[in-house]
């Protein structure tokens, strides 16, 4: 069925006709889709040669056609070469029935010519290799020459070294590392085995000669102070002895007696030996300048004692002990402040008795006294010592906050290290402060057994009916001096006791602690549960 025409030029529905299989006309090549890929040309299809596509100008006049052949009339037609022949190819439809109720198709009018006789790929196909070298050119006159520019920046990077050498640099260098390694290894075989590499003596020395190591020194630095006192014949003859042993790191800082021209290794072994180091006095918290008898008839050592026994050497047959009694005749006459007592002391414990004139003032730790010193120089050296540790302390700054002044302070350290152990320290100062601030007698064993020079037992009546400076059971206030040498922790105590109301402690327990109160009478019932448990 048709439709009546829209007029000229107008749309027209045509059902297509079936046309039997014979009658097929040979397919055309589809119109290119501007999105579809490519397709892979058939096993079956002979090869087809490729050549780029011809480009015209736009809007260019028409090319001259080829000139005519010589018998051919001008004018005429030539000849079209023959195409080849049109690569087929595979519809997605072969092989799939016909359609009973087809679509209807819309056709467009061409007039007298068919749609199908166009072509739209005709006049591209009929153009020739020539048009194609006559538009763009033909031969290497239009060729461009290629113009060269020298590299203007200012630094071009050098050109790498081949692998090749780089990689024998490598092994140059590797075989070179293993060399300079069996070299060393070698040499120090042959100076283990042989002795040679550095100068040594041989034997255990001759004279005596002090060392005195100092706080920081390493193996280096004590070597080299052994060269230069002629122990060692070189520095690295006692280094090399001592890298075997360890108990050289060990050497603490202070004097030692050693031997001139010892080898490496006598050095070495002399200097670790226990009985070489000299000089050393250890001064205990607590300890008083006069020696102390216990009640099993021992001696307890006394500051004066100490210090003369720190003093003694043996260097070439001769003592350098200096004896307790000098030092104590020293300190009972010489001015305080050249001696070395601090300013804010010196005048108070110029106002002592005899042989108490320095109670107090050296603190304790671990000094080094160079055994052949005179008195004056030890006891001003370790007077100056004391004076930096009792400013760590605070002293004297920290005594101005309390309302007594430094040496008071001392004092009551002093007090405070002989009636307690270090977890009572606090409060012990605070009962000290507040019986001071009511004026009550301290009522101190501590202060008649040093005058007794008796270690820390009960007193009785008659000790404490005694008449003197130190009687606190009689005299109200501070004894005129320390009665021991007090720990830093002791000073800090005094400087800074806790907030309490106690005026009373007892010894109440077997590990030394106290027991506090405010009432006299609780005081008196924890003394007597601490006689009856056999603590007191």
């Amino acid at each position: 069925m048709s439709t009546p025409d829209d007029g000229p030029g107008g749309r027209r529905r045509l059902r297509p006709a079936q046309r039997s299989p014979q009658a097929e006309r040979p397919p055309r090549p589809p119109r290119q889709a501007a999105a579809e890929p490519p397709q892979r040309p058939l096993p079956s299809d002979p090869p087809v040669p490729r050549r780029p596509p011809a480009r015209r100008a736009r809007h260019a006049a028409p090319e001259p056609g080829p000139a005519p052949r010589p018998g051919e009339p001008r004018g005429a037609v030539p000849e079209r070469r023959p195409r080849p022949p049109a690569r087929r190819r595979r519809s997605p439809n072969e092989g799939v029935p016909p359609d009973e109720n087809p679509t209807e198709v819309l056709g467009l009018d061409f007039g007298d010519r068919d749609y199908r006789d166009y072509d739209e790929y005709g006049d591209y196909d009929d153009l020739l290799d020539e048009d194609i070298h006559d538009e763009y050119g033909d031969g290497d006159d239009e060729r461009a020459v290629p113009e060269y520019f020298e590299d203007e920046r200012e630094d071009r990077p050098e050109p790498r070294a081949p692998r090749k050498r780089r990689k024998r640099f490598l092994g140059w260098l590797a075989a070179l590392t293993v060399i300079v390694l069996l070299a060393g290894g070698a040499y120090y075989g042959a100076r283990e085995l042989l002795g040679f590499g550095f100068e040594d003596y041989e034997g255990t020395g001759e004279n005596d000669v002090l060392l005195h190591v100092e706080e920081g020194d390493s193996t280096r630095a004590i070597a080299t102070k052994l060269n230069e006192l002629d122990v060692v014949a070189s520095a690295e003859a006692f280094v090399d002895a001592s890298a075997d042993d360890e108990r050289v790191l060990g050497v603490q800082p202070g004097y030692y007696v050693l031997k001139t021209k010892m080898s490496g290794a006598s050095a070495v072994s002399s200097l670790v030996a226990p009985d070489t180091r000299v000089g050393e006095l250890q001064l205990r918290a607590g300890t008083q300048l006069d020696d102390i008898q216990q009640p099993d008839g021992s001696v307890t050592p006394g500051v004066f004692s100490l210090l003369s026994q720190a003093s003694c050497a043996d260097l070439n047959g001769e003592s350098t002990c200096i004896p307790a009694e000098e030092l104590r005749r020293l300190a009972d006459t010489a001015d305080l402040a050249q001696l070395g007592v601090p300013e804010w002391a010196a005048a108070d414990a110029a106002r002592a008795e005899p042989g108490r004139k320095l109670e107090g003032m050296i603190a304790p730790g671990v000094y080094d006294v160079k055994p052949g010193w005179d008195a004056a120089t030890l006891l001003g050296e370790v007077l100056k010592t004391s004076t930096l540790r009792m400013q760590a302390a605070g002293l004297p700054d920290a005594a101005g906050r309390t309302g007594y002044s430094p040496y008071q302070i001392l004092i009551i350290a002093s007090l405070i290290e002989r009636e307690a152990v270090a977890n009572d320290f606090g409060k012990v100062s605070r009962v000290l402060h507040n019986r001071l601030a009511e004026d009550m007698r301290l009522e101190l064993d501590s202060t008649i057994n040093y005058v007794l020079h008796q270690p820390e037992v009960r007193t009785n009546d008659a000790d404490r009916a005694r008449a003197g400076a130190y009687n606190t059971y009689r005299n109200r206030g501070l004894p005129p001096t320390p009665i021991a040498a007090p720990s830093l922790d002791a000073i800090t105590a005094a400087e800074e006791p806790p907030d309490g109301p106690w005026l009373y402690f007892v010894k109440c327990e077997t590990n030394g602690l106290s027991c506090f109160s405010v009432d006299y009478q609780e005081h008196l019932r924890n003394r007597d549960d601490a006689i009856a448990r056999g603590v007191f």
